[in-house]
């Protein structure tokens, strides 16, 4: 299968080398100082699941080398429109666009753009950190959750589900993409935004008391939002979500602390500004999440610091 992995940072790239690594015809699309190390050193990946240091065609112009069967659509939120217009053209007919962006609202930008049947939502698990240019490390899980929008089973999921599987890298598919999606935005809306506020990886804001109250009253808010939304959460998963992180993540510095670090822009609209717009058409107060959906907006605003 002919792969592009539309936007190799930390999560694309993890998955990009797995599926080169098992065969799977791969192109990796990154910018600046990761393309070029990508491009002369290959990925270097230090992993829970064994380490890997693989060669992977590398470009900033994916058109070069389309069609392709799959593109993974890794970038960041706000980068969805210029990606879009970046892949325009390179599907082959059939194909699917399988977002694993954080937040709930790019499945429908997506679906406006490439048409519905196009797209498939999915869910990166995976605690994975860029220390470097092309150097990647792997701490916890690693898998895809994904499934077909309107639910089916597709000849066309099996068949990812197969390529997956053989690269070691298959969660689950799933009949319900979109509670999975809130499901995981549950963990993301409390555990990225708390840690980049902070600037403390995911174990010391579970050591603190007052941290962990906060976690815990940002993923009741959001369970609720999910559910006004038709998503099928149960009552055991905010208990579930702190043992996993108590457990499997302490050490992990979330994707939106490494951005805030690296002097990137903040994703706030697709971890808190989506709740606070859902919460709004359905009337519910969500007050924690509207001060962190605030905080972030003010920080992403502030001075950066230097790469």
């Amino acid at each position: 299968m002919k792969i592009l992995v539309m936007g190799a940072g930390a999560v694309g790239s993890y998955f990009g080398a797995r599926l080169r690594a098992s065969g799977e015809d791969v192109v990796l699309c990154a910018r600046g100082e990761n393309l070029r190390a990508i491009r002369e050193r290959g990925l270097d990946i230090t992993s829970i699941r064994g380490d890997l240091r693989i060669d992977v065609v590398a470009t900033d112009k994916p058109r070069d080398f389309a069609p392709y069967d799959l593109i993974l659509f890794c970038v960041k939120a706000y980068d969805t429109d210029a990606a879009a217009d970046a892949v325009s053209g390179c599907l082959k007919p059939g194909g699917a666009i399988l977002t694993l962006q954080n937040g709930v609202e790019n499945e429908a930008r997506l679906a406006g753009i490439f048409g519905r049947e196009a797209v498939m939502g999915g869910n990166a698990r995976v605690g994975v950190e860029m220390v470097a240019p092309g150097k990647i490390v792997h701490l916890s899980t690693g898998d895809i959750d994904f499934g077909e929008l309107d639910g089916r089973e597709t000849d066309r999921v099996r068949a990812i589900a197969d390529v997956f599987r053989r690269a070691g890298i298959l969660g689950q598919t799933s009949a319900d993409i979109m509670t999975a999606r809130w499901d995981k935005l549950v963990w993301n809306g409390a555990l990225n935004t708390v840690t980049t506020l902070t600037r403390r990886r995911v174990g010391e804001i579970l050591d603190d008391p007052e941290g962990l109250k906060l976690l815990r009253t940002l993923m009741r808010e959001i369970v609720e939002v999910a559910r006004a939304e038709g998503a099928l959460i149960s009552d055991d998963r905010i208990d579930a979500y702190i043992a996993h992180s108590q457990k499997n993540l302490r050490a992990l510095k979330t994707s939106t602390q490494q951005d805030l670090e690296r002097g990137k822009a903040l994703e706030y609209e697709a971890l808190s500004g989506a709740v606070v717009r859902a919460a709004r058409r359905h009337g519910l107060s969500v007050p924690a999440v509207e001060t962190v959906y605030a905080l972030l907006r003010l920080l992403d605003g502030a001075p950066k610091p230097r790469s």
